[in-house]
């Protein structure tokens, strides 16, 4: 290489004077950065809304559960770095020491200049460990969150029991772990009290576990109660309805199964011919099959229809038996067999397996499904960036089309709030970074209450990077009254919003 050109001395340039020179301006700030070229970059405003956050986490958060009966406790999951051999790591941390801050603003305080208290920082009280991948799935079980179950992209179940001394301090101890399919995608833990300390998952492979977890039984803690091999690609998404009788899982094959876990149907001779399942349903049922495949599930209160999500914006809902009041010489349908003809919530009674209705709302892949449970209300929402919400008792008419709920960046969930709002307060958060509460309810036909501008949200929290700079919020819980939101943020923090 040849050795860099150098001009004649006289072209080099002028040196100014020093009496030339320009004044020397003191920097009492340390360094600037310079001003861009680009006059039309915007500019970036960071805003906090969070009482308290946690940061222990080293890349995204990927999974975030609550206990049930002691909401402040809080579980996360993610993995300890971006590499691809990062292990996965979790933690168990406390928000009940997080004190709230004042409903009036500071204009009315005493001292108006006061400084305002600062977001408080969590500390984890436990760390869940044990995983050779990201930590993608949490659950605590049901009724009384007596075991923390975490899964893995390692295929890992691993369980923790939770104690609670006389000074009410929690502790979790390992149990045991078991490790049966290649990656975990989800996790639902089984909410009826018969079935105490049950959780299902489902898996890349397609498959479906159940497990009940016993400490007592040294020998075999994590027994498998059912193991389902029917789908024929990855397990997107489960959920057991309401009196914990069915799981319901769909998979990228476009396949719904809704299964007979307790043998409760078959009893009643309500199974198909599967022996398994009470719905039956796959992509080869042209009226049900969605190209692209399933990704979200939810069962309404009444345990009376199942709703999936799909690619396209497809949300198809589909009827389940109601084991109290059917004979035993009714049959439940399978793909051959569903009705498209049957219409409205009350079909799921008689039928099921039967179509009730093909909705394309939205316009991209719905990832999220959540029933009211006290309104006639199903949300879902999209990777368009929109929320719909459909009345199920006006044969699930678009009640609220949300068209930016989170300004076209994908929404992650929805979640109606269990004990406030009667029912009509809707919880949503995407991958902009912002959560979200909107109250749904309007100008239904024949309603009594005045409509409410739902296209903008009550409530509003900030405080994650999102807007595509990798800091969407991945999940959020929100107890049974929803005065606090805490997410899972996939720039690895996770934030304590008060209502």
């Amino acid at each position: 290489m040849s050795a860099p050109h150098q001009d004649d001395v006289e072209d080099a340039p002028e040196m100014l004077d020093a009496d030339d020179a320009l004044e020397e301006v003191e920097d009492g700030e340390g360094d600037i950065a310079m001003d861009s070229d680009d006059e039309g970059a915007e500019e970036i405003i960071l805003q906090n809304d969070s009482i308290a956050y946690f940061d222990s986490h080293k890349d995204s958060v990927f999974a975030i559960a609550q206990h049930p009966t002691q909401p402040s406790l809080i579980a996360t999951g993610g993995s300890e770095g971006d590499g691809e051999d990062a292990p996965g790591k979790g933690y168990v941390f406390d928000t009940s020491p997080v004190v709230g801050r004042p409903v009036l603003p500071a204009s009315y305080n005493a001292d108006p200049t006061a400084q305002q208290p600062k977001s408080t920082e969590l500390k984890p009280l436990f760390t869940i460990e044990g995983h050779s991948d990201s930590i993608n799935t949490l659950a605590f079980t049901l009724p009384t969150g007596e075991f923390l179950v975490s899964g893995g992209l390692d295929g890992r179940l691993r369980t923790y029991q939770l104690s609670v001394d006389a000074r009410n301090k929690p502790s979790f101890t390992f149990v045991a772990e078991s490790q049966e399919v290649p990656e975990v995608n989800w996790l639902a833990a089984c909410p009826s009290p018969k079935y105490p300390n049950t959780i299902a998952l489902g898996a890349s492979d397609g498959s479906a576990w159940v497990y009940t977890i016993d400490a007592s039984d040294a020998s075999n803690p994590m027994q498998i109660v059912q193991s389902y091999f029917l789908h024929t690609a990855a397990c997107t998404a489960g959920a057991w309805s309401p009196d914990g009788t069915f799981l319901a899982t769909v998979s990228e094959d476009s396949s719904l199964y809704v299964w007979d876990v307790w043998g409760e149907a078959a009893a009643k001779n309500l199974v198909n011919d599967n022996g398994q399942t009470v719905v039956s349903l796959t992509g080869e049922d042209q009226r049900f099959g969605v190209d692209g495949g399933l990704y979200s599930v939810a069962i309404d209160p009444k345990t009376t229809l199942v709703a999936v999500g799909g690619a396209g914006g497809a949300v198809k809902i589909v009827g389940l038996p109601r084991l109290g009041s059917m004979t035993s010489g009714a049959q439940p349908m399978s793909s051959k067999q569903s009705k498209a003809k049957a219409k409205g919530g009350e079909a799921g009674s008689a039928q099921g397996g039967a179509i009730l209705a093909d909705l394309h709302t939205q316009s991209d892949g719905i990832e999220t499904l959540a029933f009211s449970a006290r309104q006639p209300l199903l949300a879902a929402g999209s990777v368009d960036g929109s929320v719909a919400v459909f009345d199920t008792a006006r044969r699930f008419a678009v009640r609220r089309h949300i068209k930016e709920a989170h300004d076209e960046f994908s929404v992650v969930k929805v979640d109606f709030v269990a004990d406030a709002g009667d029912g009509w307060l809707l919880t949503s958060c995407g991958m902009d970074g912002v959560v979200r509460r909107w109250d749904v309810r309007g100008a239904a036909p024949g309603a009594g209450s005045a409509p409410t501008d739902s296209s903008r949200p009550v409530r509003e929290w900030r405080g994650h990077r999102g807007d595509g700079e990798g800091g969407g919020v991945l999940g959020f819980v929100q107890g049974a009254t929803g005065e606090r939101v805490v997410t899972a943020g996939d720039d690895g923090v996770v934030l304590v919003f008060e209502a």
